[in-house]
């Protein structure tokens, strides 16, 4: 077991290293948002011996795989549990680039997938293994998300105008500079990641606390009052 203790940005990174070697993760929220560190510091030596005692709820997450391919080298594979990013580096200019879907040209912007939230992108159940392409702040309006079974291969190519620089990131982490002519592919990875959780998780009710759904202003100012 590999209990990880910070934010969400900590849990991905333990995640990326357990992937595949058929150990379990447990996470510790102790930064802001925490989406999947779901135990609170307080909690945290009760879970941890309800887990050891074998009281827990396990999933098993799907893992994203990224690589930048060019004629002589391949950068990658890197793996990601959050998402794959294609954005602009070291330059003011809009990005340009064609999309593919399982070899079927698509010509959309690829995006994040659960911190799609920001750029308009759907909340999913984890349960679900699919792809999410998002565009990122799109030139045109009618870009919009799409879903993709997992057993997908989504490629991606910028095209050449001058100045033309982007960074393709794993979960925040570098996985290289892509250059027009070069192809980022994504697709699920063999590896999967198992998450634990405390007996009685529910991830509708992480989503309420976490997006303060239900709640209103006057809400939380009633309840102050009390």
């Amino acid at each position: 077991l590999i209990v990880a203790v910070g934010g969400d940005g900590t849990m991905l990174h333990a995640a990326r290293q357990v992937a595949g070697r058929k150990v379990p993760l447990l996470g510790v929220n102790r930064g802001r948002l925490g989406f999947l560190t779901d135990i609170s510091p307080d909690d945290m030596t009760a879970t941890v011996d309800a887990v050891l005692a074998g009281d827990f709820v396990a999933e098993s997450r799907l893992m994203l795989q990224a690589e930048i391919g060019a004629a002589d080298a391949v950068n990658g594979p890197m793996l990601a549990l959050n998402d794959v990013v294609l954005q602009k580096w070291k330059t003011g200019h809009m990005l340009d680039f064609a999309t593919w879907v399982d070899g079927v040209y698509v010509n959309t912007p690829t995006g994040s997938t659960a911190y799609a939230l920001s750029c308009g992108g759907p909340i999913m159940e984890p349960d679900v293994d699919a792809l999410v392409m998002v565009p990122i702040c799109p030139h045109t309006l009618s870009d919009r998300p799409l879903v993709f079974r997992a057993t997908s291969t989504i490629t991606t190519e910028i095209d050449q105008r001058l100045d033309t620089r982007a960074l393709v990131t794993c979960d925040g982490e570098v996985l290289g500079e892509i250059s027009p002519g070069e192809r980022l592919t994504i697709r699920a990875a063999d590896e999967r990641v198992r998450l634990l959780h405390p007996v009685g998780f529910n991830y509708y009710e992480l989503l309420r606390s976490k997006l303060n759904w239900g709640r209103t202003g006057r809400t939380q100012r009633q309840r102050s009052d009390r």
